[in-house]
């Protein structure tokens, strides 16, 4: 069905019945607390399970939402669980205006906010090797990709999704001069792009008290064949009335460039988790 032709009719849907009438697997908790808990239960969970088979294990991470991380790291530190079987990719990164990399101190900077918020809180011994967590590369576009296939493959996908439906910084393709296909967009590799006015305005509020002359411009990520590459994907969100409408649109919408994270319909091991703030009702169109 078209996202546009039936979103009201998805907008309507009580949030009670998203679980059963959505082809997708969803589960609503009670808070945000309770969607950071169980994105840190879940990544402990699969960790700890390839430490005990004595099996590498790569996954894709998101620095939002990060509420689950620090969660995550307390439990590592209590469990002592070493992640030196672990490589962790990260999905995305801002760049300045020019495409250049941010320095890892740089507030906008994804690789330096994982590790502030995430593997600095770990007992140095039990953290993963410096050389397994890649970020994007803007001066290697292809790196990412080497090493995913070098290393196996990912195991699963973590993220959230975005007010317009981008999934990392897979954001729909808005030039007029380019036409992209649904299978092209789903063979889409790691590559460097302006980022959309809604999505810097989102960060911008979010954090940087609406300046958004604080946003870096540009940004690198993943691309969908990446993302959709992993054995799993989990998505997130506990971010209330910014996601009611692209939750209906995620869990009811045919997959569609307009709306990327819609592509996920195709995977054949998929969650998604959100706080009861987010499956509410929007208001309607008309």
């Amino acid at each position: 069905m078209s996202s546009i032709d039936h979103l009201d009719e998805w907008l309507t849907i009580p949030p009670a019945d998203l679980p059963g009438r959505s082809a997708i697997p969803v589960r609503i908790l009670p808070t945000k607390a309770d969607v950071h808990r169980a994105f840190a239960d879940t990544m402990f969970e699969e960790l700890h399970a390839a430490h005990a088979a004595a099996k590498s294990i790569s996954l894709i991470v998101p620095v939002g939402p990060t509420g689950g991380y620090p969660l995550l790291a307390a439990r590592i530190n209590e469990e002592g669980l070493r992640l030196d079987h672990v490589t962790f990719f990260g999905m995305d990164n801002w760049l300045d205006w020019q495409g250049h990399a941010l320095s890892l101190d740089h507030p906008s900077n994804l690789e330096g906010e994982f590790h502030r918020i995430f593997l600095d809180r770990l007992d140095p011994a039990l953290r993963p090797r410096p050389e397994d967590v890649i970020f994007p590369n803007p001066t290697d576009l292809d790196r990412s990709a080497r090493e995913i296939e070098r290393r196996g493959g990912i195991a699963t996908t973590y993220g959230g999704f975005g007010f317009q439906g981008h999934l990392a910084f897979n954001e729909p393709p808005t030039s007029r001069w380019t036409r992209v296909s649904l299978e092209e967009f789903r063979d889409s590799t790691t590559r460097i792009l302006a980022a959309s006015v809604d999505t810097i305005i989102a960060n911008a509020q979010r954090s940087a008290g609406g300046n958004v002359f604080a946003v870096p411009p540009m940004a690198i990520t993943l691309g969908m064949r990446e993302l959709l590459g992993a054995k799993r994907i989990r998505l997130y969100t506990e971010t209330g009335s910014w996601k009611q409408t692209i939750l209906r649109i995620l869990l009811f919408s045919e997959p569609t460039v307009d709306y990327p994270v819609t592509l996920v319909h195709d995977h054949p091991d998929i969650e998604v988790v959100v706080d009861t703030e987010s499956a509410q009702c929007p208001r309607p169109s008309h």
